[in-house]
């Protein structure tokens, strides 16, 4: 059974330290997201309708990624985050943002500048990954959490509703403040299916607390070619510390094993496809260093050179081992943030006047949860994001059947196929860590 996961992004917006003024923020109905028909080839999505914001998204994964591996202590550990959750909400939060703000992280994100654009590319992945098959599980949900007595401006709610399909709801962040932190993380859990839990932690949510953005994005899928557990071996596996651990190494060497597969003079790449109808087409798409230098996988991340290697991919028999693993991961990324170029929306001098029209808001603290299992029927995985403001190659001969043995570090990520959007991202380098 393979389950692959679940992300969620959550704003938490808190004002000054001032009590909040104005007229109570009208109750606002869910606006559904209308569904948009790709229009080219079989699997294929118009680049006009989310090219701009799909290759500001695989921009965004791959910065932060390399943030993160330099990050202490993420350096030389295991990697995994979901780059779209983090971006579809930080992308309900540059809707409000003004100025200086909204161009650091209009920046730091590769959101399109243009509003049609952003917009209506961010409405099409929405819609699309919402699409129903049979044969897996993918949806994504967006909600706003306002505090009750705050004044939110009506072209912000409306738009986190019309283009983002977030439902709007109502919480007394001033009076029960733990007993709305309760309630954000009961969705939270009913959206991953209990993957993600406690995503806000005690304390974070205030009586200062004015706003609460969530996305969660939840997967659920098999292997098109899964692996039989009776060919699970135990092996070694030299991680990225230099040692060697014991991992349970599934593996295909049949003649039926055929992937999608290709390589340059210093990286294998293989595709392992998931089962679908008529929905988006799925993958794991990993890069293997033909050495134990996982530097050779990262430092072609984004590269053209990559992508162009990845464009020539082959369908043909491969012998895989892959280890299976399960591993949890948590970030607070303010740091990380403001380092790759937005510190102006975590300080005071924060502009967010297009949610409230003050500038008593600023983002005050980013954390992502995550969690992985592979296993021989599939993948699960599960993140979460709580941003908290506050104020106050060539083929290989047919004959030559190749070997992608994965007994070292690697890099992965899980995308959709056809829109080319990054769901998840990360790197292996101690499976039993």
């Amino acid at each position: 059974m393979v389950a692959v996961a679940c992300i969620l992004g959550a704003c938490i917006l808190c004002a000054g330290c001032i009590a909040p003024g104005g007229d109570p923020a009208e109750p606002v109905s869910p606006t559904p997201i209308p569904s948009i028909t790709p229009a080219t080839g079989p699997s294929e999505t118009p680049a006009g309708q989310t090219g701009g914001v799909v290759a500001g998204n695989t921009r965004f994964a791959c910065d932060l990624y390399h943030a993160l591996d330099n990050t202490s202590p993420s350096a030389g550990e295991n990697i995994f985050f979901s780059p779209f959750s983090i971006s579809t909400a930080l992308a309900i939060t540059y809707e409000g943002a003004e100025g200086a703000t909204a161009d650091e992280i209009r920046s730091v994100c590769s959101f399109p500048e243009d509003d049609g654009v952003r917009q209506n590319g961010f409405n099409t992945l929405i819609s699309g990954l919402n699409s129903p098959d049979a044969a897996y599980t993918l949806r994504t949900a967006n909600a706003l959490w306002a505090e009750k007595t705050y004044p939110f401006l009506p072209a912000y709610i409306g738009t986190a509703e019309e283009w983002y399909g977030a439902e709007v709801r109502n919480m007394d962040f001033i009076g029960a403040p733990e007993t709305s932190r309760q309630t954000i993380n009961r969705w939270v859990e009913d959206q991953t299916e209990d993957r993600i839990t406690d995503i806000i932690p005690q304390g974070l949510i205030t009586s200062l607390t004015r706003l609460v953005i969530t996305n969660a994005v939840y997967f659920k899928g098999d292997w098109v070619l899964p692996f039989n557990a009776d060919d699970t071996i135990p092996a070694k596996f030299r991680t990225d510390g230099g040692t060697s651990v014991s991992v349970d190494m599934m593996q295909r060497i049949d003649s039926d094993a055929r992937f999608s597969y290709g390589e340059t003079d210093n990286l294998q790449f293989l595709r392992m496809p998931y089962e679908r109808e008529s929905g988006h087409p799925l993958s794991m798409l990993v890069f293997l260093p033909k050495g134990d230098d996982i530097a050779a996988a990262e430092n072609a991340l984004g590269t053209d050179a990559l992508a162009g290697a990845v464009a020539t991919m082959q369908t043909r028999q491969v012998k895989v081992f892959f280890p299976k693993f399960t591993f949890e991961t948590t970030y607070s990324l303010t740091d990380t943030l403001r380092k790759m170029g937005m510190p102006l929306a975590f300080s005071t001098g924060a502009d967010f006047s297009g949610m409230d029209g003050t500038g008593d808001l600023f983002i005050s603290d980013v954390i992502h949860k995550a969690f992985v299992a592979v296993d021989e029927e599939g993948t699960e995985a599960a993140a979460a994001t709580a941003v908290v403001m506050g104020g106050c190659a060539a083929p290989m001969p047919e004959e030559e059947v190749p070997v992608f043995r994965a007994d070292h570090p690697f890099v992965f990520l899980i995308e959709d196929g056809e829109t080319g959007t990054v769901l998840f991202m990360g790197r292996v380098a101690d499976p039993t860590a």
